[in-house]
């Protein structure tokens, strides 16, 4: 390629990374209003929790169809070709986050409501899933700098969030087993809890690959300490 077409190539990958820092933008956004939404009941934040989900989906394609035309008209090889096939995996990534916020607005909005679980709602689904958000920027903002370290703390916190949805679980086990009638509310609460690990894990995800981005090292199923090993060499 001459100087130009490089100059060419490299817009072309600045916008698709301000792409997918757009996508994350708007991931955190409709997050944030589910995460209200838990809070606040009273206040109706589905539709647009739904408008977001649709916008983001309409993102996503925008930006796999500019990494095929990328791959097509320019052929990018090594770390170039690399890091175009990582953002689509990333805005994938980014796209089933959006699914299971929208999952978390939708029970958020027809739990039913007994007394006894409300601790449970108002405090330990709202303090997961304040871990999940944090987790999920420092990943974005991970993949904006390409900054493994930052990507080697979102697989080591992931844990926590992990272990904030089993704690939640065993508590809502012993109120199902206490009193047959909080069944029903309670595994509405166990679904918002299952979405914000799966939240976890995808933000999780990215940062594994940040990591393939700059590394060249696949680490999708190594441990936390394996790779903040592979960061530090």
């Amino acid at each position: 390629m001459g100087e130009h077409t490089y100059k060419q190539f490299d817009a072309e990958m600045e916008e698709l990374r301000s792409g997918v820092m757009a996508m994350g933008g708007l991931v955190e956004t409709q997050f944030a209003r589910a995460i209200q939404s838990l809070r606040h009941p009273e206040l109706d934040q589905v539709d647009m929790v739904a408008a977001d989900e649709q916008a983001i989906n309409q993102m996503q394609m925008a930006i796999d169809q500019q990494c095929s035309q990328i791959i097509a008209k320019r052929q990018p090889a090594a770390k170039d070709l690399r890091t175009i096939l990582i953002v689509v995996k990333i805005v994938n990534e980014l796209e089933r986050i959006g699914d299971e916020v929208k999952k978390i607005a939708y029970k958020a909005q027809q739990m039913q409501r007994p007394e006894r679980l409300t601790a449970v709602r108002l405090h330990e689904i709202a303090r997961a899933a304040e871990l999940a958000e944090d987790n999920l920027q420092l990943a974005l903002d991970a993949f904006a700098r390409l900054d493994v370290n930052a990507a080697a703390t979102v697989v080591s916190n992931d844990e926590a969030i992990d272990a904030a949805f089993l704690a939640i679980l065993r508590q809502l086990i012993s109120y199902m087993m206490e009193d047959p009638r909080t069944i029903t509310p309670a595994l509405e609460i166990v679904f918002i809890a299952k979405s914000i690990e799966r939240i976890g894990d995808h933000a999780k995800n990215i940062a594994e690959n940040v990591v393939h981005a700059v590394k060249g090292v696949d680490v999708r199923h190594a441990t936390a300490e394996q790779i903040r090993a592979e960061v530090a060499d």
